[in-house]
């Protein structure tokens, strides 16, 4: 794939299936539904401020979806990387807290990938001048 806002941007929907799919796949699992009921996940209080957080932490994502095909190279670039590493960090940290079931850590391999790959595709972004551009034009 040639084109780099399309790359990324498809990184991006891969990265946030899994991240929905892993909690979907989570929510099958009895014990884990019954405190996700009680609005308490081992330490973890799902209160209004905290499932705000959620929300716009999740909206990164879904965001450089978008924004990966619109954003100007420049701010392309710097926006996946920013992204990148903040998903990355925040998967790698979520592994942290108590004893992650195995399909979440299964689903949080892909994820980090993705997201370290997404932040060195947008790293290693070197914008191209069109060939025409490239090529000094002969006066007549």
């Amino acid at each position: 794939m040639n084109d780099r806002r399309a790359l990324l941007s498809t990184l991006w929907i891969f990265a946030s299936l899994n991240y929905l799919y892993c909690d979907l796949i989570g929510m099958m699992d009895p014990a884990f539904l019954k405190q996700l009921l009680t609005g308490v996940v081992g330490s973890i209080e799902f209160t209004p401020a905290f499932l705000l957080g959620a929300s716009v932490l999740m909206q990164i994502p879904m965001g450089m979806v978008l924004l990966s095909r619109v954003l100007g190279a420049g701010a392309n670039r710097w926006a996946n990387v920013l992204a990148g590493t903040i998903m990355t960090l925040v998967q790698i940290g979520s592994l942290t807290l108590g004893a992650p079931a195995g399909h979440y850590v299964f689903f949080s391999a892909f994820e980090i990938t993705c997201t370290i790959a997404i932040a060195w595709l947008a790293w290693t972004w070197r914008a191209t001048a069109p060939v025409a551009a490239a090529v000094p034009q002969l006066a007549r």
